[in-house]
């Protein structure tokens, strides 16, 4: 028994077997994921704080973003942390080089305090969320 366990580490322990073949490291075939377009999405601002709000007030606004990539950008969806919050956006593909924009509303009807809402933007991008953040102070009308 112990010759055959000596014969096996001794068998397993060649330096020949297994090696791969250095073609996969040099083949620029398979080098490809560095060369393939991408899609790059560049907000002007990620916050905007709408500061001192009545409760009950509905505002609004517009982030405005550029696809700073070489391949059309596509946003798949846009998730809110809040149902107080609604989007609307540019929902064609965007070449590279133009712009689109995401409106996001805020209804503070029964908030007060401060809030911070945020809104996640997927895209075709990497990586393919984007956090943009709205924030206010919400107060009652006897205190505004």
């Amino acid at each position: 028994m112990t010759i055959f366990v000596t014969a096996w580490a001794m068998a397993s322990c060649d330096n020949n077997s297994g090696n791969l073949s250095t073609d996969v490291v040099n083949n620029p075939k398979s080098a490809s994921h560095s060369s393939k377009s991408q899609a790059v999405i560049s907000f002007d601002k990620t916050e905007h704080d709408f500061g001192r709000l009545l409760q009950g007030e509905m505002v609004s606004y517009t982030f405005k973003f550029k696809n700073t990539g070489d391949a059309p950008l596509v946003i798949s969806a846009v998730n809110k942390s809040c149902g107080c919050t609604a989007s609307e956006y540019t929902k064609e593909p965007i070449a590279p080089g133009n712009g689109g924009q995401i409106k996001i509303t805020y209804d503070s009807n029964g908030h007060s305090g401060f809030q911070s809402k945020s809104i996640t933007v997927v895209t075709n991008t990497n990586p393919a969320a984007t956090m943009l953040r709205i924030k206010a102070e919400v107060v009652k009308p006897d205190n505004f």
